[in-house]
């Protein structure tokens, strides 16, 4: 009963962290990883998290509204890719 117990445990724990633990633990560290490389590249600094969101805002408000067309569209282009592919994954996953 206790191997049973012990097994349906570490299922839970699996399918609530996504997989297991050291291969979501890999996958979190190189996605941070990359994350950070992405935000140093826009001038965020770890030392002064809200500093660095203050001066992103103040860049992008100096820009104008142009900034936020740029996103748009950016953010367009990336969803028609990423949307259908992140919802074909959820319908597989679901069964």
């Amino acid at each position: 009963m206790s191997d049973r117990l012990q097994d349906q445990r570490r299922y839970a724990a699996n399918r609530f962290l996504g997989g297991p633990p050291l291969s979501v633990a890999f996958r979190l560290i190189l996605l941070c990883v990359l994350v950070g490389v992405i935000l140093h590249a826009l001038g965020f600094d770890p030392g002064n998290i809200i500093e660095s969101i203050r001066r992103i805002v103040q860049a992008v408000w100096d820009m104008g509204f142009d900034a936020v067309r740029w996103v748009w569209r950016y953010f367009l282009l990336g969803a028609i890719i990423v949307v259908p592919i992140w919802l074909i994954l959820r319908f597989m996953r679901a069964r």
